[in-house]
């Protein structure tokens, strides 16, 4: 068996858009990561952060992201793999998905940080 190749750099950036894609649809998960990301970006604009702070934001966000994406993978090889329960399946599964709930926990305290002081003297608390 041969392994799966992209032909060239288009159609490897098009299978990577493809399976973005795939779990925007498909995850409920990754769809609540789209709308945190999207409040992000429209709060750090309102808010005026600076250059430093959206390196960290876009940096906590694509953390997020990446664990995410490799949640959904690997949840999908785990069940290529497994057609019926199987107890390391289901470590394999509930790992990845607590470094999403790491990453997250990371990006909220980070936006928080970034975010809460520039909220605060925005509103004029």
């Amino acid at each position: 068996m041969q392994p799966i190749k992209s032909p060239n750099l288009i159609s490897s950036f098009r299978n990577a858009f493809s399976g973005l894609w795939y779990a925007l649809r498909t995850q409920r998960n990754a769809q609540i990561h789209l709308l945190a990301t999207l409040l992000v970006i429209l709060a750090g604009f309102w808010l005026g952060v600076g250059v430093e702070q959206w390196c960290l934001l876009i940096l906590a966000m694509g953390m997020v992201w990446m664990a995410e994406l490799s949640n959904t993978a690997i949840e999908s090889a785990v069940d290529l793999a497994c057609e019926t329960y199987h107890p390391l399946a289901k470590i394999a599964k509930d790992v990845k998905a607590a470094v999403v709930v790491i990453a997250a926990i990371t990006a909220i305290l980070v936006g928080v940080l970034i975010l809460g002081p520039a909220l605060v003297s925005k509103l004029g608390w």
